[in-house]
């Protein structure tokens, strides 16, 4: 059974708009945003697929594919600095680390 491209749309719709209520919700939690931004790319993965399975090309798979590789390394680098940021200010807080800050 083929799912039609409609429903694989709205299924990534959701997905996108729950991962984008995660980011907006959890503001001041570092790892939750990035959790956020995980479920927003798995959901734009899941159009590149239904995209590439409609128009028979591949492309939309191997888009896919280099999407989960560049995920798979901006989680490793991402829970790096949360752990280092962590350690130096013993919290995940968003709003703690503006030292950047004028």
């Amino acid at each position: 059974m083929i799912v039609p491209l409609a429903h694989v749309l709205i299924l990534a719709g959701i997905i996108f708009a729950l991962g984008l209520a995660c980011v907006i919700a959890w503001r001041t939690n570092v790892i939750m945003m990035l959790i956020g931004i995980e479920i927003m790319l798995n959901a734009a993965m899941l159009v590149a697929v239904g995209g590439s399975r409609l128009w028979g090309a591949t492309d939309g798979q191997v888009f896919a594919l280099m999407i989960m590789a560049m995920t798979s390394a901006e989680v490793s680098l991402a829970l790096a600095l949360v752990v280092y940021l962590h350690r130096r200010k013993k919290t995940v807080n968003a709003d703690e680390f503006d030292s950047m800050k004028g």
